[in-house]
């Protein structure tokens, strides 16, 4: 099929393999393809990543898609996507960071990059990892009053992630943005750091 619709394919499959990875098969109602199905994918998945002659951009979405239920070839796939020196490829390596754990330095450094979309995917991922070194990076974006929306939106999801007890301080003045997605961004993250808050004074009780 022509390059275009491979791509758009093999990144429509992603949501329904992490569904997939989440749930697990013990209950077959659960899930909305069976164990079988779901390997023929991720096989199928990887036999054409690794196929050098699969055309760069369904190796991509391909990558993109498949991370999303990780499995160990994804490590060195992020890895030479990552050091690759190829910003598409870059890009691809970062959003795939936000579900294979180990890459806390490259995400790192991808929060210095001047690429837009690499920044974006890297903010994402430190709070998906919880990355506290990010913090301080991470806290300025909050408060920088030119941050693009889509990376405040971001940010504001991250500061809730990394250091839930002061989420509440840093965030307060968003609470009443005119911005309706700000606001709700912005309360939304503070009401899930104060449950957060909550279960680690629990684990500390106990």
């Amino acid at each position: 099929e022509p390059q275009e619709l491979r791509a758009r394919a093999a990144i429509s499959l992603g949501p329904v393999l992490e569904r997939a990875d989440t749930d697990g098969f013990e209950d077959p109602d659960d899930v909305p393809i069976n164990e079988r199905t779901f390997r023929n994918i991720q096989d199928s998945m990887k036999k054409l990543y690794l196929d050098n002659s699969t055309p760069k951009e369904v190796r991509r979405r391909i990558l993109e898609a498949s991370v999303r239920a990780p499995e160990a070839w994804h490590q060195n796939a992020i890895e030479n996507a990552y050091s690759s020196g190829d910003n598409e490829w870059m890009l691809t390596a970062v959003f795939s960071m936000h579900w294979v754990r180990g890459f806390d330095d490259q995400i790192l450094l991808a929060l210095k990059s001047d690429d837009p979309e690499i920044h974006l995917e890297a903010v994402i991922a430190a709070g998906n990892w919880e990355l506290d070194a990010a913090w301080p990076h991470i806290v300025e974006l909050v408060k920088e009053a030119h941050t693009p929306k889509p990376l405040l939106l971001a940010a504001i999801s991250a500061v809730g992630s990394i250091r839930p007890a002061e989420a509440g301080e840093i965030l307060a003045d968003l609470g009443d943005s005119d911005d309706e997605e700000i606001f709700e961004a912005a309360i939304e993250a503070m009401a899930q750091s104060e449950i957060d808050s909550g279960e680690e004074d629990d684990e500390e009780d106990e």
